[in-house]
């Protein structure tokens, strides 16, 4: 009983878990994508009576843009990365403001005079 075993672990607050392959709750998005676009698919197919393909195509969109948002930008990646990732391609400043739209100030061009 002297020799104690030290074995390191996650406590809950550090880890999220992981269900098949994917950190935290990302499956789920994955799951709800593969049903809906199944769904649709069938719905489109069996019941409205569009051909197979038609209904592959326009229900395909469903699955992997989900699919694609997780593997992409949320697997392995830091917490918030998806959101700095699209922030930094749409507003190029991160967080702020872009500078090059915004006015320049009149007190500025004053002093400078």
């Amino acid at each position: 009983m002297s020799e104690l075993r030290i074995t390191d672990t996650n406590s809950a607050n550090d880890s999220k878990g992981r269900a098949f392959g994917l950190e935290g709750n990302d499956f789920i998005f994955v799951l709800v994508a593969f049903v809906v676009s199944l769904g649709l698919y069938l719905l489109l197919n069996v019941l409205l009576g569009v051909g197979k393909t038609a209904a592959l195509v326009f229900a395909l969109p469903f699955l992997f843009v989900p699919l694609g948002w997780i593997l992409l930008l949320r697997h392995n990646k830091p917490e918030g990365y998806a959101a700095d990732w699209f922030d930094q391609k749409f507003n190029g400043e991160g967080w702020s403001f872009v500078s090059k739209t915004q006015p320049t100030s009149l007190h500025h061009h004053e002093r400078r005079s």
